[in-house]
């Protein structure tokens, strides 16, 4: 019996499907060859790929006004009455009782369900009007007052999730439930990367500012789901290496290198010929990458050519690895090597007590480097392809979680209507769409899902949202899922 007929034998069920699905040894050709051509099953894409993006064919579905995504995500949610939503009428409603006719008997979480009382807690911070758009903002934010007039602000957003976990799934990934591709990882399924040196699809994690615990963050956050692995964000961190296992292990030279990992391509593409299994073309995939990693790393890392007035516009916290400001300088130097996707994760806005004093700290830490990433973008000529997105996964409630005093308040989970903003890359500047009632508790005009938010990312990214799509166990899967319109009174 021949080697392939022994094969042939060995063939599970899994690897049939993935052979006859995919391009065998086509990919890891690709990636010998210094591109990374790794194709995903055929679809209503036409699963072919694009050799100068390994994008697929057909995509862009048409000119995008966006070239590649900043997305600062604030895990924990933050309060958009004491940041954004000016409601100056919660002052004469102060500790007052929730009306019934505002609830409207909507559920509320465990936290709070079993309190006697739902006091409603107006912000102790002033706000005030900025720019010539007349925005409303907290004095929490000075330095976003800069850039209002470069900004959308969406204040009614709202979500299907009650719950951290399923929420951030949810904006992330258009599920609540664990196992869809996340937003970057659809992002570099569907458009590939415009920079072979680079992964398409970057994550960065910056640490806390709250006194209170944070909530804790997930890898598959930023996974590929039900897509091939290839696909999902890499993680950079702050300390030692940037990415694990880059550096070449202690007496290895790099021409040792590059002769095991051009046998070991040899080896897996015959594995790959053999059994069809899309993970052994990631393989080859990664280790090529982090070959070329090996030197493109080190100099996006180096910060050394920045000059000071970059650190001084992004404030003192951006000379330290790690923090948000040294992260969102990072995304800056990503963007303009043409990462497509950079998910920048800042944790610790869960504030369901002590709020005054918490949102404070996450505020100064935030604040400056948020408004300096979209002036630095815009002094750079790359904000109108840029496109950046800033909020969390939901709101937080009017009523008081806890004692309610003078000076101190917490507030629950509100998934009913939260705010984000988004800047650049096809966003029209200075507007807020929305309206919240009185108690910033209900939303009164302009609605807008999770999944519309999803559908116009990718619009702007020149994709129709209906149309990127992987079959998966018999069904074509989207990021919007079956849901998902466009917010036209958003774009440019």
């Amino acid at each position: 019996m021949s080697s392939r007929e022994e094969h042939s034998l060995l063939m599970t069920r899994r690897h049939l499907f993935g052979r006859a699905s995919s391009g065998i040894g086509i990919a890891a050709l690709g990636s010998l060859l210094g591109r990374d051509l790794i194709a995903g099953p055929k679809g209503p894409n036409d699963g072919s790929l694009n050799p100068l993006t390994a994008g697929l064919n057909g995509l862009p579905h048409f000119a995008p006004k966006a070239k590649r995504i900043i997305y600062l995500f604030q895990s924990g949610a933050p309060s958009q009455i004491d940041l954004f939503d000016y409601k100056p009428m919660l002052r004469k409603f102060h500790g007052q009782e929730l009306p019934d006719s505002i609830r409207q008997g909507q559920r509320i979480t465990g936290m709070t369900s079993g309190q006697d009382s739902l006091p409603v807690a107006s912000s102790i911070f002033e706000f005030k009007q900025h720019g010539q758009s007349g925005t409303w903002l907290s004095e929490l934010i000075p330095h976003q007052s800069k850039i209002v007039d470069d900004v959308a602000y969406i204040k009614t957003l709202h979500t299907d999730a009650i719950n951290h976990d399923p929420a951030i799934t949810f904006i992330q990934s258009g599920s609540q439930q664990p196992g869809r591709p996340s937003m970057g990882a659809w992002m570099s399924y569907g458009l590939g990367s415009e920079n072979q040196n680079l992964p398409a699809f970057v994550v960065l994690v910056s640490q806390k500012s709250s006194l209170n615990n944070a909530q804790p963050l997930f890898s598959r956050l930023w996974g590929p789901g039900f897509l091939p692995s290839r696909y999902q964000g890499v993680r950079f961190r702050s300390s030692g290496d940037p990415v694990l296992y880059l550096s070449d292990p202690p007496g290895v030279s790099k021409q040792a290198r590059r002769r095991m990992l051009d046998s070991l391509a040899q080896l897996n593409e015959m594995r790959s010929e053999a059994f069809g299994d899309p993970e052994i073309d990631t393989r080859i995939a990664q280790y090529e990458m982090a070959y070329r990693m090996q030197s493109s790393v080190p100099d996006l890392m180096d910060l050394s050519n920045e000059p000071d007035s970059i650190f001084d516009l992004y404030g003192p916290d951006s000379r330290k690895p790690g923090t948000y400001a040294a992260n969102c300088l990072l995304a800056r130097r990503l963007a303009e090597r043409d990462v497509r996707f950079v998910q920048l994760y800042h944790r610790g806005w869960d504030q369901h007590n002590d709020l005054p004093r918490d949102i404070a700290l996450q505020s100064k830490a935030t604040d400056q480097a948020s408004a300096a990433l979209v002036q630095d973008l815009k002094q750079r000529g790359m904000l109108d392809d840029t496109l950046v997105v800033w909020g969390g996964e939901f709101g937080r409630t009017v009523y008081c979680q806890g004692e309610l005093t003078e000076t101190n308040y917490g507030r629950d989970h509100h998934p009913r209507c939260f705010t984000i903003w988004m800047a650049g890359g096809g966003v029209k500047p200075g507007i807020s769409i929305g309206q919240t009632d009185d108690y910033c508790y209900n939303i009164t005009e302009d609605p807008v899902h999770v999944h519309d938010l999803q559908a116009t990312i990718l619009h702007l990214m020149g994709i129709d949202h209906k149309k990127l799509t992987f079959k998966y166990q018999g069904r074509h899967f989207r990021l919007t899922d079956v849901h998902g319109e466009l917010v036209e009174n958003v774009l440019a």
